[in-house]
């Protein structure tokens, strides 16, 4: 708590000069989502807020996307009827500002230092609200998880044994409008059209983007508790050759294939959080990127690398798995600590490294537990799904 209130203060210092002021006025139209207008205003106030809670990339292009969601969950919401009414609301409010150790009084006092309006914290928190209730609401009953499903997630995941998977990959770019489209359309036919493994590799060989196209998409086995818990829960319920849904990551659309599940006599603790460094190098600087991962075994060598550099080229954290980012998560997951994987992540080229993992040593779980965390990984990405469907078929119109 202590790190992310000093993190809070380094920003709002960072965000005491005014942003550059789009042309038309701060309250004239940026964009135009289904009809519903963003403000300059709107975007300014959410760089202000993204860079407060120290997001990576393109704070601008981070800005605007997060916004024009925001509008599709409100939208959404209004089609169903649904709103989010003020308890709730501030309820989430409270639970956003514990996370730095403040009530919501203290943190909307901090933030307005660096200009960032009480509405504006407000907005955020209220199309998650919304968005929360109409993924219950539409995919609640979709979400059911069955004893046989709770059997096989105690048997792979517990204390009682372990389990590794053989995975093949096919990741699309999506960091454009104009690729998001035409690889959520080419995804949703592969998912459909594949049905061997074959067929898998040789899509992942003519389409795929990542490092492992050139061997037709296949990862070296996986530990299951190292895989992001929403992916986890697909492979879960996935036979071998079966492949996921569209799974959408930041900046690209993936799809999983199943080679093969085994189960570990061994004792293999589930990962209850991992430490984890990027090192932060513009767009494309591949290159760079290399040079940096030749010099280093451990994360504490990446300071001196950064010597010198800007605080925020350096980000080390240690996180729940489930609160990594999709992609992250995944390339974590490949490594072993002291290992490294380079990321194009918006307008950034990511050194990643894995500092290390901490183990969940163990507390006896009950099924109605197993149940919760299963529903809740579904619905996370049904969530994911209904997302990209709004987005591709929203009008949205550049001002």
């Amino acid at each position: 708590m202590t790190r992310l209130f000093g993190a809070l203060l380094v920003s709002l210092i960072s965000l005491a000069h005014p942003l550059a002021a789009q042309d038309g006025g701060p309250f004239s139209p940026r964009l135009i989502v289904s009809g519903s207008a963003i403000t300059n205003y709107e975007v300014d106030q959410r760089m202000r807020f993204l860079r407060l809670l120290n997001t990576p990339g393109n704070i601008e292009e981070g800005a605007v996307e997060a916004l024009i969601e925001d509008r599709l969950r409100l939208d959404a919401g209004k089609l169903m009827g649904i709103s989010a009414p003020e308890e709730l609301v501030l309820e989430g409010m409270a639970e956003f500002a514990s996370r730095a150790d403040l009530s919501v009084d203290e943190f909307v006092k901090a933030i307005a230092e660096g200009g960032i309006e009480r509405d504006t914290f407000y907005d955020f928190v209220e199309a998650g609200v919304v968005w929360r209730e109409v993924i219950r609401a539409r995919f609640g009953p979709r979400s059911q998880i069955t004893e046989a499903e709770i059997d096989r997630a105690l048997a792979l995941s517990s204390q009682r044994g372990g389990a590794r998977v053989l995975l093949s990959e096919i990741i699309l770019r999506a960091d454009t409008p104009a690729f998001k489209a035409q690889s959520e359309a080419l995804a949703e036919r592969l998912s459909r059209e594949i049905t061997t493994p074959a067929a898998f590799a040789a899509a992942a060989r003519r389409y795929s983007v990542s490092g492992s196209r050139g061997r037709g998409g296949r990862i070296d086995w996986l530990e299951l508790s190292n895989l992001p818990p929403q992916l986890s829960s697909l492979v879960l319920s996935l036979g071998p050759g079966e492949v996921t849904e569209p799974v959408p990551i930041p900046n690209a659309i993936a799809l999983f294939q199943l080679r093969a599940i085994e189960e570990l006599d061994a004792n293999t603790p589930d990962t209850l959080a991992v430490e984890y460094a990027q090192f932060l190098l513009p767009a494309g600087a591949s290159a760079e990127a290399q040079k940096v991962v030749q010099w280093i075994d451990a994360c504490d060598d990446l300071y001196g690398v950064a010597k010198g550099l800007p605080e925020d080229r350096l980000l080390r954290d240690t996180k729940p798995v489930a609160e990594l980012p999709q992609d992250i998560a995944l390339e974590l997951a490949k490594l072993d600590e002291g290992e490294t994987s380079i990321l194009n992540r918006g307008a950034a080229t990511v050194v990643l490294m894995l500092c290390g993992r901490t183990p969940d040593l163990g507390e006896d779980v009950d099924r109605d537990t197993v149940r919760n965390r299963l529903r809740n990984q579904r619905l996370a990405s049904y969530a994911d799904g209904y997302l990209a469907e709004l987005r591709s078929d929203a009008i949205i119109q550049q001002k």
